[in-house]
């Protein structure tokens, strides 16, 4: 089966003339001309980021998938090939319905009529590793079904198998191919399928976004009904909603387009910096808008995670460059130790200068705020700054945010909308604020705490009595000791107070 697959891969390279892929190095230049005498009868007028995209959906849902997730690698790409590549689309044909109901019945171990109320056998959306068909609980509570595709795993190991074997050969025949680490980048497209593999894990990324956006006016999450979940098969609530690539019909329902397109922006930042998890596959065919002008967030597939560290790195770079302060910029890598303790400030400030300066010529408007980052990755490779894969899914959750934003409203200034939301996230983080939140997340351990405090410190000073030193051979190291020790039960008594104090507000 492998033998034929790879037949199968080669013939569609070779039809859409992926050969002009290949490295000029010596190795394959022999290659390169033969092939191009072979085939001279094939007429490429397609641009190459086209046909690649195109060979891409000829070879099936995987390698859509993994170009998909390879779009998001744009630290790697060149930029033609990466916006390409993010036009695919993970919609292919439907499975057999007999199938879908083969799975249900195993999950469930009984007929799918004793679980759902009716269940519809023709699918709503179907995907590249699972298909949604819409039903009604036994309640009459309206849902969504996600069922696995059968056999996907062993389809996906087979295509894994392959794709490392082509990250080996590009690795030999360039010489510059190690430095695009590209078995790395096939590891990357596994850790993604390994989650939408296992539904129970989108489920429960679902269920997290959900919480996290209880009660708001912006964003509806659908609820997930566990007592119906499996690692085969999720179940959630139905949601209801116009796709929001579809702006006509939007402006037909009266939707205010402008304030939807700075909401977009408003929940990702609320995502990202009060949240430190955002949904990393934010295209528009995982986004519906209700009739209200509220969006709806669909495929938990893909989820990004930042730590508090990622959150301040990201903000003091935001605004740093809001306010053209490279060198703020290029301290703040240091100080985040993703740059090189040894790196010159100076020589990474002018870098960064150099790249961002034409930039910022242009009306604030027309700049992108993922391109920037895209830029500030490239440079950063140059002093030997590794980045990090949660920052790459926020650059293309942000170069997917701006994107929907400026279909919505051509106008708008993702920057200028940013930025207020940018400044009070800073300012509660960094202020008084930030300080008493930290303390309040820190109280519950300091309960089980401070009740020992007294007799730890009655230990610390007196020890036991057999241990007690000579009172004339108490010296002057001796008497240096007993004032450590007497100023640390006077700072324990002050945290006591200032911790008691805390909890009483």
């Amino acid at each position: 089966m492998l033998l034929l697959r790879l037949l199968k891969i080669l013939a569609v390279s070779t039809r859409y003339g992926l050969d002009e892929f290949l490295p000029g190095s010596e190795r394959v230049a022999g290659l390169r001309a033969l092939l191009r005498a072979v085939f001279f009868w094939r007429t490429l007028d397609q641009p190459r980021a086209v046909r690649l995209r195109q060979a891409l959906e000829a070879l099936g849902p995987i390698f859509v998938k993994f170009g998909q997730i390879l779009s998001t690698r744009r630290d790697l790409l060149p930029p033609d090939i990466a916006d390409e590549l993010a036009k695919l689309q993970d919609s292919v044909p439907p499975f057999a319905t007999e199938q879908v109901i083969a799975t249900l019945k195993r999950v469930y171990r009984r007929p799918v009529e004793q679980v759902f109320r009716n269940f519809d056998r023709e699918p709503v959306a179907s995907a590249s590793v699972a298909q949604v068909h819409l039903a009604h609980l036994p309640d009459g509570t309206e849902v969504a079904v996600k069922v696995l595709r059968p056999g996907i795993a062993a389809v996906i190991a087979g295509d894994l198998a392959l794709l490392h074997a082509g990250a080996t050969l590009i690795e030999w025949l360039w010489a510059d191919g190690r430095r695009l680490r590209p078995h790395e980048v096939v590891n990357e497209f596994a850790k993604h399928l390994e989650v939408e593999l296992d539904l129970l894990r989108e489920a429960s990324n679902a269920s997290q976004l959900r919480r996290n956006f209880e009660g708001s006016p912006l964003l509806l999450v659908p609820q997930v009904h566990w007592d119906y979940c499996s690692s085969e098969v999720m179940v959630m609530e139905r949601m209801h909603g116009t796709p929001v690539s579809q702006v006509d019909a939007l402006r037909a329902q009266g939707v205010d387009l402008r304030r939807l397109s700075r909401a977009g922006v408003e929940i990702c930042f609320t995502q990202v910096f009060r949240d430190g998890f955002f949904h990393a596959d934010m295209h528009p065919g995982n986004i519906l808008v209700t009739p209200e002008g509220r969006y709806v967030a669909l495929d938990f597939g893909i989820m990004g995670t930042l730590t508090e560290l990622d959150k301040n790195y990201l903000a003091q770079n935001f605004l740093a460059f809001f306010r053209r302060d490279y060198r703020r910029v290029a301290q703040v890598h240091i100080e985040s130790g993703w740059a090189p303790a040894d790196t010159r400030v100076d020589d990474f400030e002018a870098a960064i200068r150099a790249v961002c300066e034409p930039i910022f010529a242009k009306p604030l408007k027309d700049i992108s705020f993922g391109r920037v980052l895209l830029r500030l990755f490239q440079t950063s490779r140059r002093f030997n700054i590794e980045v990090q894969p949660q920052l790459v899914l926020l650059q293309k959750t942000l170069l997917n945010i701006e994107g929907l934003g400026r279909e919505l409203d051509p106008e708008l200034d993702l920057w200028e909308t940013a930025k207020p939301f940018l400044e009070r996230w800073m300012s509660e983080q960094v202020g008084w604020r930030g300080l008493i939140e930290r303390v309040r997340q820190e109280a519950p351990y300091w309960a089980t705490i401070l009740p020992q405090l007294p007799r730890l410190l009655h230990q610390a000073l007196t020890g036991p009595a057999a241990r007690r030193p000579d009172p004339a051979a108490v010296d002057r190291a001796g008497e240096s000791q007993t004032q450590t020790r007497l100023l640390a039960v006077i700072a324990g008594l002050l945290a006591l107070v200032a911790a008691l104090l805390i909890m009483l507000f």
